[in-house]
């Protein structure tokens, strides 16, 4: 297979896994709380690494400045992240999370730019982030009250997506250097995650799930598919384009999570999101990748 055939299928898949996840994020609430969802959802896909890493005859990594780096990265790459997508999903549709999360590559370039204050990458991108956060603005219409997007559970879901960027960035220029191979940087991120997630639990607090076949099956899948070996596509696409190219992924998500959120829970999503996320679309086809890290 092609190197480009192969990156293709990579994103195809890692679009699918992820697409999915606000579908089973949505079934996992019927029996557990948010906190519950990204605690097991980050300790099921470590454990499926590790197992991976250990059949390579591979090692975590040892130094301390290696696992600050991967705690930072899991905590706004996965942590909180999750957590937000989580609270927002219990007021608003998979098909509107799936959505508003398409805003994510327009926050990794203007994360890109003010890190690296490129003066000549804020200008190239200059139409890209107008174009691309005026269809943000008109997926949340916050003038219009009835809609289930402008609400602290569509604002939870924006904080995610915003979350996501940062992740891309700092990923890119203080882990993808250290050439310590994508499944390390991924199992070891998931460890951190999970760490941090059980530091939420006294802070959220605990209360007892809901052990029904669905929502069980739901967090199974997230944990295994949706977590653990999509983080490992996920780092190999960071790794070979970088982290404004990878974030591209989240742009075939919507169709994902509408298709499926349409398709199984007969959820409708409203006309001027469609129009915002065409105009995301149109922004991404302008984005310049001079935005990237530098070096990358």
């Amino acid at each position: 297979m092609s190197p480009r055939l192969a990156g293709t299928a990579r994103v195809a898949a890692l679009a699918l896994l992820w697409g999915s996840g606000f579908l089973w994020i949505k079934i996992g609430l019927e029996g557990f709380t948010p906190v519950q969802i990204t605690l097991f959802r980050m300790a099921l896909g470590a454990a499926v690494l590790l197992v991976i890493l250990r059949l390579s005859g591979l090692r975590l990594p040892r130094d301390r400045k290696t696992w600050g780096h991967l705690t930072v990265a899991a905590f706004f790459g996965n942590a909180l992240p999750y957590l937000l997508f989580g609270i927002g999903e219990q007021t608003v549709s998979s098909a509107t999370a799936g959505v508003i999360n398409a805003s994510t590559p327009l926050w990794t370039v203007l994360v890109a730019v003010l890190a690296y204050r490129n003066g000549t990458s804020a200008r190239q991108n200059a139409w890209s982030l107008i174009i691309g956060f005026a269809g943000v603005l008109l997926i949340f219409s916050p003038w219009n009250h009835t809609s289930e997007i402008a609400s602290w559970g569509g604002l939870a879901c924006l904080g995610a997506a915003a979350s996501y960027g940062i992740s891309y960035v700092y990923i890119g220029k203080f882990l993808v250097k250290k050439d310590l191979g994508v499944l390390r940087m991924a199992t070891g991120q998931l460890i951190c995650a999970t760490a941090l997630s059980i530091a939420t639990v006294p802070l959220l607090g605990w209360t007892q799930p809901t052990w029904k076949l669905s929502p069980v099956l739901a967090v199974l899948i997230l944990g295994f598919l949706g977590t653990g070996i999509a983080y490992i596509l996920n780092y190999r696409i960071i790794t070979d384009d970088g982290p404004t190219a990878a974030s591209i992924v989240v742009y075939l998500l919507p169709v994902v999570a509408i298709s499926l959120g349409f398709t199984v829970l007969k959820e409708i999503i409203e006309p001027q999101s469609l129009i915002g996320v065409s105009m995301v679309l149109i922004a991404a086809r302008i984005r310049r990748p001079e935005a990237r890290p530098p070096g990358r």
